[in-house]
């Protein structure tokens, strides 16, 4: 039996937090990852996990009309059959219900692309730059049920330039994105809940 914690990620495009996860969890890591799986066959990211060696699967959300719970019962069950321990949330496009949240409870993470409580949700880059702010950058957090909460793990800060467009601040806060993630995943992974704060 593996020692290593089992790591199952979603995604819904093209997957490049996935892949820093993925390209990080090697040597003494005390995770490996054992599914990727999205809502989205065309997910670009599907085929990168494919070519690192990683399992994949597709629960298209379209059929279930709607029906969330229909559509988590069948999204649960390749991660299950996958033994994954830990999920990981990486730009996985649908709202989950409180059912399947407290099925993992204390074990599932996700990246949000502001500095949490600020600008849950969507075009976080933008309301940021509307509303004037310095700092920016991006947060990893244990889920709850409640969107975009839970205990923070950790932080990445980004300046806000005075030229800034959401696009160009987007680019600076995935970049902190692709070191965040995967060094939050390592101490959770290895039993390290305490926040950490770069930048």
């Amino acid at each position: 039996m593996s020692a290593h914690k089992q790591v199952a990620i979603l995604i819904s495009g093209g997957g490049s937090n996935m892949m820093t996860l993925v390209d990080s969890m090697t040597g003494d890591h005390p995770a490996r990852p054992c599914l990727v799986l999205s809502n989205n066959a065309d997910a670009g990211g599907l085929k990168k996990a494919a070519a690192a060696g990683v399992a994949t699967a597709v629960v298209d959300h379209r059929p279930f009309k709607g029906d969330r719970q229909a559509f988590e019962a069948e999204l649960v069950k390749p991660i299950l059959d996958a033994g994954a321990d830990i999920v990981c949330l990486a730009g996985f496009m649908r709202v989950l219900t409180v059912d399947f949240v407290t099925q993992f409870q204390g074990r599932m993470l996700n990246i949000h692309p502001s500095l949490l409580p600020k600008y849950t949700g969507l075009h976080t880059h933008a309301r940021a730059l509307a509303a004037g702010d310095s700092t920016h950058g991006c947060s990893v957090h244990e889920v709850t049920a409640v969107l975009d909460d839970g205990p923070l793990l950790g932080q990445a800060r980004v300046p806000v330039l005075p030229d800034d467009t959401p696009e160009t601040l987007a680019e600076r806060v995935l970049t902190q994105e692709h070191i965040l993630y995967p060094d939050v995943l390592r101490r959770y992974a290895a039993g390290d809940r305490t926040p950490v704060l770069l930048g």
